[in-house]
């Protein structure tokens, strides 16, 4: 296989961050993400069931030029290269999700045997090419056949993820270590239960307030299990830490905004680790909290997984379901190519509170930009955005660590090009350009960068 030096092009230093390195923790990780939605495909392959996303792809106006996850990147196939890319890159960790509905295609009852030897298959080939697996077990695609039984309304749910989890863990617990129960667990409920925005598409704010319990009750299930089933496990899950700012300095905004940040900052965090919710959420989910319930949702993890782009904006509507909309980031402020604020101080601080609240190790695994690209005359990818935006940012995550915060490693989303939810595959994320009808693969400048970062680090530490 081509090896990444020889695919990647020598970029222009006038558009090319300089890497200079500065003291990190010993064996800071350096990493990539992907979830299974957005590169597998092979959705109708090998004994795989439906997921939520199968079906909301296909409700016309959900998704971006109508693009389903039903192809996507072909991991399902190409994952031996897949690998390649990343031992060429130098990444010492890969975060993936196991996709439930592959394992077990009616999200409970009969295991499909073909599902969980893709992972086994993926798995070998990560710890041949001296990468570690960081599992993740749930990335938002809920078996059809569960949400057909109420879905996340439903709090028999919180027993079907332990089962799921303790499949995985029996499965995979000899050579996985580091697992995460939920990635972003605020987005799919908000978005799936208050906006509308993805599966089960609805604006149902009990609804909401339900999911998000039994979300909660579930992560404490699953954590339960990891801890029974593989006792060297390290545990986590993963938020999406990102302020939430007023989209103007009124009372009723600034009031927006408060909620806006229980619900996507402060809903998952502080039951799971701190054994509460936050107070507006308190009076709403109360009426859905059994005796003995935060108890069985306040697991203390071993990390925390923050998951940040820009801040995020609120504004006062008092005819939205749940009294606040979703705002845009104010005009003129520095903005990424698909329109995101740029804010690497925002990141910094977010890490600083983070440790300040929660007192865990942190790490970062997402965190990068998005871009409407093609390749030019030359069929290469040239990124200097992204090449800046990662640079800031792993800039401010080296000052928030000269603060104080206990930061352990850093992980670019996302290796590849992959499916972007309602975005479909016009935002392109990857440090890798995927050309969707060939399935090529063709790294793009700031592969090299991210790859010659993670070489001046480790020859760095060596010198140390």
């Amino acid at each position: 296989m081509t090896s990444l030096p020889q695919l990647l092009i020598p970029e222009p230093p006038s558009t090319i961050r300089e890497i200079a390195p500065k003291s990190l923790p010993p064996n800071f990780i350096w990493g990539v993400s992907t979830s299974s939605y957005q590169i597998e495909g092979a959705a109708q392959v090998d004994g795989r069931g439906p997921s939520v996303w199968d079906g909301y792809c296909r409700v016309q106006g959900r998704i971006a030029n109508g693009d389903t996850g039903d192809v996507a990147c072909d991991h399902y196939h190409r994952y031996a290269e897949d690998i390649a890319l990343m031992r060429d890159l130098g990444v010492g960790a890969y975060r993936f999700s196991i996709a439930w509905p592959r394992v077990l295609p009616t999200g409970r009852g009969v295991v499909n045997e073909a599902g969980l030897a893709f992972y086994d298959r993926l798995i070998d080939g990560l710890l041949a090419a001296d990468i570690e697996p960081w599992l993740c077990l749930y990335h938002w695609d809920l078996p059809q056949a569960l949400q057909e039984q109420g879905g996340w309304l439903n709090r028999d749910i919180a027993g079907w993820f332990a089962d799921y989890t303790k499949l995985v863990a029996e499965r995979f617990g000899d050579r996985v270590r580091r697992f995460a129960t939920f990635n972003e667990p605020s987005v799919f409920t908000l978005f799936g239960y208050g906006f509308a925005w993805h599966p089960p598409g609805t604006t149902d704010p009990a609804g909401l307030h339900q999911a998000i319990h039994h979300v909660n009750l579930a992560h404490g299930a699953g954590v339960d299990v990891l801890r029974a089933s593989v006792p060297a496990a390290s545990i986590g899950a993963i938020h999406n830490m990102q302020p939430a700012r007023p989209a103007a300095r009124t009372s009723t905004d600034e009031a927006a905004a408060t909620l806006l940040d229980e619900y996507w900052n402060k809903a998952f965090p502080e039951a799971q680790i701190l054994g509460h919710y936050p107070p507006a959420l308190a009076r709403a989910i109360e009426p859905y909290v059994q005796a003995g319930d935060m108890d069985r949702i306040c697991r203390k993890p071993d990390w925390f997984g923050v998951n940040h782009y820009s801040p995020v904006y609120a504004r006062a509507d008092a005819n939205a379901p749940l009294g606040f909309a979703w705002a845009d980031a104010p005009a003129g402020v520095p903005r990424s190519p698909i329109g995101w604020q740029l804010d690497p101080a925002a990141f910094r601080d977010t890490l600083i509170d983070v440790n300040r609240r929660y007192r865990l190790p942190i790490y970062v695994l997402e965190n990068g930009a998005g871009a409407v690209e093609e390749p030019n005359a030359m069929g290469e990818i040239v990124d200097p955005e992204r090449v800046d935006y990662l640079a800031t940012y792993i800039e401010a995550l080296r000052e928030a660590i000269a603060a104080g915060a206990d930061v352990r490693g850093y992980f670019v989303w996302s290796l590849l090009d992959n499916f972007e939810w309602g975005a479909g595959y016009a935002n392109r994320f990857g440090l890798v350009y995927v050309d969707y009808p060939t399935q090529r693969r063709i790294p793009k400048a700031s592969a090299r960068w991210y790859a010659q970062l993670i070489q001046a680090e480790k020859a760095a530490r060596t010198a140390r």
